[in-house]
């Protein structure tokens, strides 16, 4: 006589499924799963990590920081248009028949010190950090498998510059973004894909895609800041299937961030938050999370040496940036250029450390914050509006003369209380029916604020 296998009875699968049917009811459900087209991808909510840093440093640093002249675009100046300075630059300073690969060994990287460079990031008040894993010259700052004999591991400063920044900044609690570049100007693959009209996907499937993937396990980062998207679109990118895969499936599922830069005509369109264009300010509140990413070098994103104080954004343009950026909603991502030799030159370490002291006081109407329901009131003093839970702050960037700051748009009540950040007393204040709302600054010389521009009201029991 046969044995019967012993498996579950019918009352004991209904049971189950039972539980489960009210497991489901409860809201225990699956995760999500996000396909690879746009209206999926673009529907997943924004990791509110990103909406409540407000202020990162976004680092260029590659090859292009060699001949630090002109721009990190040297070398598509130089061989991609045939500009006639650059061929004379080179001329003028490198032997005849140099190539720009005979930059790889020069980038050194000799006194780059990944802890000194957190240093300075706290100290700015960054939340987060964006470096250049790759340009479009194709260099990649960590071992890339793809890019051999062309990667900070076998030339220049033999070193996974990637790696070392990543865990300094971990150890502080920095988020940490990557840079990366879709496109390579001058790579065999990508040029013989271009001249298939991109019909073809050689460079993509060897070089693009690959590394993509390596950066994210490998790194595991907090963001990634795509770019060289502009001459295909974003089917030849094989752009919603990586992404699809980042969201789902990756190390950093939960937590990671995208911009907007997967192919042509995404920008401002698709992805995480939008970039829309460098330097984009836009002049009124968009609808969408987006970030200002501006250099304070105004010519290049790269270091160069032949800049001169004139290029240089001063401290109240790039503190008043910061607080027309936030109020509309954005992120402020502040771009820096290092030496070949992995220095930060000290007029960047200075308006980063401006920007820290500056946060130090007024950080609390920054960080975390949202608009309010007005973000600008164009009067003499350029008043700027953020909340944050109860609290709505007025940065102001002007110093009235007569002392008496006028506002407008808040509506006080019986409740209301408000202070100076940085000041510790309550300042006092007076409502007019054709004026608003008069608030009378503290009688101090302005050399012993705090600050010296970009001051702070809070207010507490307005509408």
């Amino acid at each position: 006589m046969k044995s019967r296998p012993v498996g579950p009875g019918p009352l004991l699968v209904l049971l189950v499924l039972l539980l489960l049917r009210a497991a489901s009811v409860r809201g225990v459900q699956r995760p999500r799963r996000y396909t690879p087209d746009w209206q999926s991808l673009d529907s997943r909510p924004l990791p509110d990590w990103f909406d409540k840093a407000k202020f990162g440093v976004f680092v260029h640093w590659g090859v292009f920081s060699v001949p630090a002249w002109g721009s990190e675009w040297f070398w598509w100046h130089w061989k991609g248009e045939g500009l006639p300075q650059y061929e004379q630059f080179m001329s003028d300073n490198y032997p005849p028949g140099f190539s720009y690969a005979d930059f790889g060994p020069q980038f050194t990287a000799r006194f780059f010190h990944p802890e000194a460079w957190t240093d300075l990031f706290q100290a700015s008040g960054a939340k987060y950090v964006v470096l250049t894993t790759k340009h479009h010259e194709g260099f990649t700052n960590w071992p890339s498998p793809v890019s051999w004999n062309w990667n900070s591991k076998d030339v220049g400063p033999h070193r996974d510059l990637v790696g070392e920044l990543g865990k300094a900044l971990r150890k502080r609690n920095i988020r940490y973004g990557l840079y990366h570049s879709l496109l390579e100007w001058f790579h065999p693959l990508y040029l013989l894909d271009k001249k298939n009209g991109f019909k073809t996907q050689y460079f993509v499937r060897a070089k693009t895609m690959p590394e993509l993937y390596d950066l994210v396990n490998r790194y595991q980062p907090d963001l990634i800041w795509s770019d060289g998207e502009w001459e295909c679109p974003d089917t030849y990118w094989n752009s919603t299937e990586f992404l699809s895969w980042l969201y789902n499936d990756s190390p950093v599922k939960e937590q990671v961030v995208v911009n907007d830069r997967w192919g042509q005509n995404s920008s401002c369109h698709h992805g995480g938050y939008y970039n829309c264009q460098d330097k984009f300010k836009p002049e009124s509140l968009p609808d969408h999370k987006w970030e200002m990413c501006t250099s304070i070098d105004k010519l290049s994103w790269g270091f160069r040496r032949n800049m001169v104080m004139g290029d240089i954004a001063s401290e109240c343009e790039i503190i008043s940036e910061l607080v027309q950026t936030v109020s509309l909603g954005g992120n402020y991502l502040l771009n820096i250029g290092a030496t070949k030799d992995g220095l930060i030159v000290p007029i960047f370490q200075e308006r980063l450390f401006a920007v820290g002291k500056w946060l130090s006081v007024n950080g609390e109407a920054i960080y975390s914050s949202k608009p309010w329901r007005i973000q600008l009131e164009k009067n003499t003093t350029s008043v700027w509006y953020t909340s944050r839970e109860s609290a709505v702050y007025a940065i102001f960037l002007h110093w009235p003369e007569n002392g008496v700051l006028n506002l407008a748009s808040p509506v006080t009540t019986s409740t209301t209380q408000i202070t100076m950040l940085g000041i510790q007393k309550d300042l006092k204040w007076s409502t007019d029916p054709e004026e608003g709302l008069l608030i009378y600054l503290p009688q101090l010389p302005l050399f012993t604020l705090p600050i010296e521009f970009g001051w702070t009201i809070k207010m507490t029991g307005v509408h």
